[in-house]
C-alpha cells in the first residue's frame, strides 16, 4: 500500500476527479488519501464526499485522512509516493480581484491572468513561496515523492520547483489531451483512431506540429483550409460569437495551432487586446475579465450543486486526467505517454536550457522521460520566447526577492509592454506589491 497526498483538497471536485480515478485503478485503489487545506470548512467537506465514493465505488478500501493548515503539513505528507498540488494562493477574493482590478486603473484589461500577463506574474510571486513550503516539508518527509502539479501558472511554478528544489517534479495542463480532436471535430473533419500527433513548445502554448490519421494521412493541409476559411468568415462579421478565434488566426499567421483556449491565449501576446484598437475585443470575441466571471459562476454553482457532491450517493467515472495514469505507469511500470511540462535541458533546442517546456514524456517506473525535439519552426519559438523571458525573470524575482527582477518581468511581458509605459509599469508593480502585502514576501 501506498500514499496519495492532495494539497488543496478544498478544490472538491478536483479533488473528486483525481482520487476517483485513483480508486477506480487496481493498482491505487488501496492507497492512504491524505487530504490537506488551510480551509477547514471546504476540507470537511471535501472530506465526507471522499469518504462517501470510497464506500460506493471502492469497497471503502482506502484509507482516508485529513489534515488542516500548516501546523498539519508534514503529517500530510508524511510517507507519500505522490503529492498532486491544485492550490489557489489568495483566492478570488482578495487577490485574484486585485490582480484584475488594478491594472484597470492603468488601462491593462485581461482576460484570464493565470498563467502570463501581469496577473499571471504576480500569481507566480504568491505562489511560488508556498511551493517552498511544500518542498521542504516533503524533502524532510517524502523525498523520494512524485509532485504532481495542477497549479497555474504552470511553467513558472514547475519550472521552480525543477530548478530550485530536489523534489521530482511534473507539470500537468488539461489542454494537450483534447487539443487535437477537438480541433477536429470542431471544424467537422472525419478521422480514423488511433491519430498520430506531435506536441512541443511551452504550457498554454504547446504546438501542434504534427498530426495524422491512422493511415498517415497528413490532416494539417485540410485544417488550414477549413480554419482559415471560418476565421475569414467570422471576422467579416465583425461581432462573431465563435470562441477560438485567436488560435485561428495563429494557424493563418504562423500556420499552427496551439493547446490552450483562445481566451487564454488573447492575451499572451500582443496582437488583441490593444487600448488603440478597441474594435478587435468585438471582432475576435474576446472575453474581457473572464476569469473573475467564471469564479463567480463557479462559487455560484458549488452553492447549488454542494449537497449533489455530499449526498452518500456520490460515484464517478475514471476522466481524461493524468494524475491516475501516471501513479499507475510508475507502480506497474506499465508504459504511459503524458505531455509534461518539464526542464527544457536541450529537448527543444531553439529554446532556452533552463526554461520550462511542454514536451510528449514517457512515464514508467523509472519516473517521467521527456523526449527530444527538432527545433520548432522559428515564429513558434519567438512567440514561445515573449512568454519565456517573463517567466524566467518571475521566477528569478521569487528567488532572488529582487523588485528590478519584478519590472524586469513585466517590462518584457508581451501585453503589459504593448499598452504601458516603462514608467506606469514599474508603478503598476509597486501598487500590485502593496495590495498584495501579506500574500506576499518582503522585496528589496
Amino acid at each position: 500500500m501506498g500514499k496519495i497526498t492532495f494539497m488543496g483538497a478544498g478544490s472538491t471536485v478536483f479533488a473528486k476527479n483525481v482520487l476517483g480515478d485513483c480508486m477506480l485503478t487496481p493498482a491505487l485503489r488501496d492507497f492512504e488519501l491524505s487530504l490537506y487545506d488551510i480551509d477547514a470548512e471546504r476540507l470537511e467537506e471535501s472530506y465526507i464526499m471522499i469518504d462517501a465514493l470510497n464506500k460506493n465505488i471502492n469497497e471503502g478500501r482506502a484509507k482516508i485522512t485529513k489534515h488542516l493548515g500548516i501546523p498539519n503539513r508534514k503529517e500530510a505528507l508524511r510517507g507519500a509516493n505522490f503529492v498532486v498540488d491544485a492550490i489557489q494562493v489568495g483566492g478570488y477574493e482578495p487577490c485574484t480581484v486585485t490582480d484584475f482590478e488594478i491594472p484597470k486603473k492603468y488601462g491593462l484589461r485581461q482576460t484570464i491572468a493565470d498563467t502570463l500577463g501581469i496577473g499571471g506574474i504576480f500569481r507566480a510571486l504568491r505562489t511560488i513561496p508556498v511551493l517552498e513550503g511544500f518542498a521542504e516539508d516533503m524533502d524532510a518527509v517524502c523525498p523520494n515523492a512524485w509532485f504532481l502539479n495542477y497549479t497555474n501558472p504552470m511553467a513558472m511554478l514547475a519550472g521552480y520547483m525543477q530548478r530550485y528544489t530536489p523534489i521530482k517534479t511534473v507539470g500537468l495542463c488539461h489542454s494537450v489531451q483534447v487539443c487535437a480532436r477537438g480541433l477536429l471535430n470542431t471544424l467537422g473533419i472525419e478521422y480514423k483512431e488511433p491519430i498520430r500527433e506531435r506536441i512541443a513548445g511551452i504550457n498554454h502554448m504547446g504546438w501542434l506540429l504534427e498530426i495524422e490519421d491512422a493511415d498517415g494521412n497528413d490532416l494539417y493541409p485540410e485544417i488550414r483550409r477549413r480554419a482559415i476559411a471560418k476565421l475569414e468568415e467570422e471576422l467579416a462579421k465583425g461581432n462573431s460569437t465563435f470562441g477560438d478565434l485567436t488560435r485561428y488566426e495563429y494557424i493563418r499567421r504562423f500556420g499552427y495551432y496551439c493547446t490552450e483556449s483562445s481566451e487564454h491565449n488573447a492575451e499572451y501576446n500582443n496582437f488583441f487586446i490593444k487600448s488603440k484598437y478597441p474594435e478587435l475585443i468585438q471582432k475576435y470575441n474576446i472575453p474581457l475579465d473572464e476569469y473573475p466571471r467564471r469564479c463567480v459562476n463557479q462559487i455560484a454553482g458549488w452553492k447549488n450543486d454542494r449537497e449533489k457532491y455530499l449526498k452518500g450517493d456520490v460515484s464517478h467515472t475514471r476522466t481524461h486526467e493524468y494524475a491516475s495514469y501516471i501513479m499507475e505507469a510508475m507502480v506497474t511500470d506499465n508504459p504511459y505517454k503524458i505531455g509534461g511540462n518539464v526542464i527544457n535541458n536541450g529537448l527543444i533546442p531553439n529554446l532556452p536550457a533552463e526554461a520550462c517546456v511542454e514536451v510528449a514524456c514517457l512515464v514508467n517506473k523509472y519516473g517521467v522521460q521527456p523526449t527530444k525535439q527538432p527545433p520548432l519552426p522559428l515564429a513558434l519559438a519567438a512567440m514561445n520566447m515573449t512568454n519565456i523571458n517573463a517567466q524566467l525573470l518571475t521566477i528569478e524575482a521569487a528567488v532572488t526577492k529582487k523588485k528590478e527582477y519584478i519590472y524586469q518581468a513585466a517590462m518584457l511581458e508581451p501585453h503589459t509592454s504593448a499598452e504601458l509605459s516603462i514608467d506606469d509599469i514599474v508603478a503598476l508593480c509597486d501598487d500590485l506589491i502593496e495590495a498584495h502585502k501579506g500574500w506576499l514576501p518582503e522585496y528589496k
